[in-house]
């Protein structure tokens, strides 16, 4: 049965992210029957342990009894709406459940489709904010090196990975890039705080530069997913909340992948106690069963579109699935899971066994940093421990590493050369222990020659 749906989906779909010649043979299609918890099984009974909650977004595992009835009840009321001049309870619902959860200041919520979206979403409020307070001259963006908000091209413009970016330059807006503040560069002997705080030095710099013409700064908050995973202190953010405020320009918070207790808090920018201007949120928003995402922002933002009809102030920005009844009844359902139950608390005993079953990692020959932040964990393959000299990436040691995951029942997808854990947030610790020691047999495969 697998073998027969993988023919007919390579006869006519096209995925993303893969070069498709791959799952000819490098990487066979796996058709998936069904999911139970961290557990996903295919149509010949074999299972994996979804390491990677599913691109990041399944909160609390697949086929969760409390998400499932959410949909359900709704999906007998009401599917969906215009969300332009009509509304319904959900998405009401939802609104002020995230303003509620969300950092001191963020009382507004417009919802959009998908990550991409919000990102587009939040530069475009920056840039017409600014217009509309008369100072349409604040066009431009500010980014960090490695960084990744998403592939529609507003978003791809304020991202800095080559490998998704470079192809397609001629059709991006320019933006200034400031060094990544990111760990794996501190010198020896420097911590995480001061590393942070050295590489704030130029970010500063180019905000003083270029206030006059800069819209937003734009960051994923302590974590880097898609840029390898790479990690930065708390810190960082507090500076740079303070020189936004200084220079006058928007700090817009990609929390996309990181929030919803990723990272140890429920969102990212309450390890540095900030507010930011507008603050990005998708993946975790629904527990990974629809696609929905959310820009908030506060009233001084708000008050600037808030006028007359014939100003033509209006933000005008829509999709039309915006608000969709059944994405934000489980997105509700997911946010009261959060207020019920101790889920942060569980999830810092979970990171702590991450830790002590990755701990024996950081001892392989190939393996140049196991760094973590809350339930995200990473692994940095290299071909030289001393020099942190990386493997060529057509070498494809991540591929070896999935490849072999999956013969002993794991979903890992590395991100080049890193291998990462984001795991449902049920997991057990008897799954993590099997998570951690099979992804190590793997390492040890990949990285033997």
């Amino acid at each position: 049965m697998n073998q027969r749906l993988a023919a007919r989906d390579l006869a006519h779909v096209w995925h993303p992210c893969t070069q498709m010649k791959d799952h000819e043979r490098a990487m066979p299609m796996i058709p998936i029957r069904r999911g139970q918890g961290v557990w996903l099984e295919d149509f010949e009974g074999r299972r994996y342990l979804d390491c990677i909650s599913s691109w990041w977004v399944n909160l609390f595992g697949h086929a969760n009894p409390t998400l499932n009835a959410a949909v359900r009840d709704q999906l007998e009321q009401l599917e969906h709406v215009i969300f332009a001049g009509f509304t319904h309870e959900p998405a009401i619902e939802l609104a002020e459940a995230l303003t509620n959860v969300a950092p001191r200041g963020l009382t507004r919520c417009f919802f959009a489709d998908n990550g991409s979206a919000a990102i587009e979403v939040a530069v475009k409020m920056s840039f017409h904010y600014w217009r509309n307070r008369g100072r349409g001259g604040k066009t431009r963006f500010l980014t960090l090196t490695n960084s990744y908000h998403g592939e529609t091209l507003g978003a791809l413009a304020v991202g800095n990975v080559a490998l998704y970016k470079d192809i397609y330059a001629p059709l991006l807006m320019e933006v200034f890039t400031a060094p990544t503040p990111d760990a794996w560069q501190r010198e020896a002997g420097e911590s995480w705080e001061d590393c942070a705080r050295r590489l704030f030095l130029p970010m500063r710099a180019m905000l003083e530069q270029h206030a006059g013409v800069l819209a937003g700064v734009i960051v994923e908050p302590l974590v880097q997913c898609a840029g390898n995973m790479r990690m930065y202190h708390p810190i960082y953010l507090k500076l740079l909340r303070e020189a936004c405020d200084e220079f006058q320009v928007h700090l817009i918070a990609d929390e996309i992948a990181v929030g919803f207790g990723r990272t140890g808090t429920l969102f990212a920018c309450e390890q540095a106690s900030i507010t930011p201007d507008l603050m990005c949120l998708s993946k975790g928003l629904t527990g990974g069963y629809l696609p929905l995402s959310a820009v908030l922002a506060g009233e001084e933002i708000y008050d600037a579109f808030y006028d007359e009809y014939d100003k033509l102030n209006a933000f005008l920005h829509s999709h039309s699935y915006t608000g969709n009844a059944l994405a934000c009844a489980v997105a509700r359902a997911t946010l009261n899971i959060f207020a019920t139950e101790p889920v942060i608390e569980r999830n810092r005993v979970l990171a702590t066994r991450m830790a002590t079953a990755a701990a024996a990692l950081v001892d392989h020959p190939h393996v140049a940093e196991v760094r973590q932040t809350g339930m995200i964990l990473a692994v940095e393959l290299v071909r030289e421990k001393r020099t942190r000299e990386p493997y060529d990436y057509r070498e494809r040691r991540g591929l070896r590493v999935y490849r072999h995951g999956l013969t002993q029942g794991l979903l890992l997808r590395p991100v080049g050369n890193v291998v990462y854990f984001m795991p449902p947030y049920v997991i057990t610790e008897p799954e993590i222990d099997f998570m951690i020691g099979v992804a190590g047999e793997a390492i040890e495969a990949a990285t033997c020659d």
